[in-house]
């Protein structure tokens, strides 16, 4: 045991000498390099993933809130919604709320202007949804994403914004999956049609959103909905909301199951309403940019290889005499792992600093724009901690094994040269 402190302490001490005599261009290059590799291995996989984290944030943030609440299959809409409501008001963990109407429909434009009435009709199939225009907008600032035109006033009657995906401008680029409307825009008249019953309204916005529940519906005031849709009661299709940061969307969603209201309706954490598929995208992308890091990780260790083994080479005479006057070879080896570690610690420590200093600051600011998503950075702090071990250990073994090689090495060969 006493051996060994004594050569950790000597070869602690070989390799402090030896870095503090490296020249510091080529020091810094290698720190550059590490420090490039733990990006690449932290960064590739982070926006990978961030492209479906920052679909399922938007989704969180204008359609489902934390809990969101929908009508259970084969039901026309939630029951009781009304008792549901009031809980949810009552609630002190509840911090805003919505409810929505809602019934399939379809949307016809340019029936003023057509005048071939054997021609198909400019329509598209939609979910009409009937909102406090307020209460929304609080909640999922549906305002914000109009492109066209104004958000509802509700103080008005016979307005409509249509989503963007119902256009045939907009909806183009995805193909001719589904029907859309072509040459619509506001101050233009439209025809609802529900349940066999139809009313004319003015499209009073263009609302375009990366939720494709959002972007696919057309919104009207409750009031309107209600006169449309002749609905017999005031029960709802959806119910969404959100609670104090103290407590967890699974406690809140515990809240109304414990009150009976799974009875009457589908409750849904914002990650149980995300569709499986997305999960196992973002599970994919995962595998994916780690695949891509462990390249850099490669890359990195052939480079820790070459540079410790050209200096063990460069200074074999060197280790000879080291070995001659008594110093043990584990020593030596400790030395130039020593080195090794000072690069992978020093490029990592650069490496998470810039990561959480400047990239997801940056990315949080500044989305990137993808046609489905507004893509972030994902680094969780135990993700970026496992990565940098796996960096330290294959970097370790990288500089242990041309050490190695050359401190096995016939001790007076070294010294001569042979």
């Amino acid at each position: 045991m006493s051996n060994f402190r004594t050569s950790f302490k000597l070869g602690i001490f070989l390799g402090t000498k030896q870095l503090k005599r490296a020249n510091r261009s080529t020091t810094g290059l290698i720190i550059f390099i590490m420090t490039l590799t733990f990006l690449n291995l932290v960064v590739v996989s982070g926006i990978l993933v961030g492209l479906i984290v920052g679909g399922n944030n938007a989704n969180r943030d204008q359609y489902t809130g934390d809990v969101i609440m929908t009508t259970r299959a084969g039901k026309a809409d939630i029951q009781k919604s009304q008792d549901i409501l009031a809980t949810v008001r009552a609630d002190k963990n509840v911090t805003q709320y919505t409810y929505r109407f809602l019934s399939g429909g379809t949307v016809e434009a340019n029936y003023q202007t057509r005048t071939d009435f054997n021609a198909k009709a400019d329509t598209a199939g939609t979910q009409l949804t009937g909102i406090d225009a307020n209460r929304e907008n609080d909640f999922s600032h549906l305002s914000k994403q109009v492109v066209e035109g104004a958000y509802l006033d509700p103080s008005e009657s016979g307005y409509v914004v249509l989503g963007a995906n119902l256009l045939q401008r907009y909806s183009s680029s995805f193909g001719d999956g589904f029907d859309s409307l072509g040459g619509t825009y506001p101050g233009d008249r439209v025809k609802i049609t529900v349940d066999g019953k139809t009313q004319e309204f003015i499209v009073k916005g263009i609302l375009k959103s990366k939720v494709g529940d959002v972007s696919i519906r057309a919104f009207v005031t409750q009031g309107d909905f209600l006169r449309l849709a002749g609905r017999p009661s005031l029960d709802v299709n959806e119910i969404a909301l959100r609670h104090v940061p103290t407590i967890t969307d699974e406690a809140s969603k515990d809240t109304f199951v414990r009150s009976g209201f799974s009875d009457y309706a589908k409750i849904q954490t914002a990650t149980e309403a995300i569709p499986d598929f997305l999960n196992q995208i973002k599970t994919a992308f995962g595998v994916l940019g780690n695949m891509i890091g462990a390249i850099g990780i490669v890359v990195a260790s052939i480079t820790i290889f070459i540079v410790i083994f050209i200096n063990a080479v460069t200074r074999r005479k060197y280790i000879g005499i080291l070995k001659g006057i008594g110093v043990s070879p584990m020593a030596i080896q400790i030395s130039y792992l020593l080195q090794s570690m000072f690069y992978a610690v020093s490029g990592s420590i650069l490496g998470t600093l810039i990561l959480y200093g400047l990239l997801v600051p940056a990315f949080n600011a500044h989305p990137i724009n993808f046609p489905f998503s507004d893509g972030i950075l994902v680094a969780e702090p135990a993700g970026t901690a496992v990565r940098i071990v796996i960096l330290l250990i294959v970097t370790l073994i990288a500089g242990f094994i041309p050490a190695r090689m050359i401190v096995r090495k016939n001790t007076l060969d070294s010294i001569l040269g042979r």
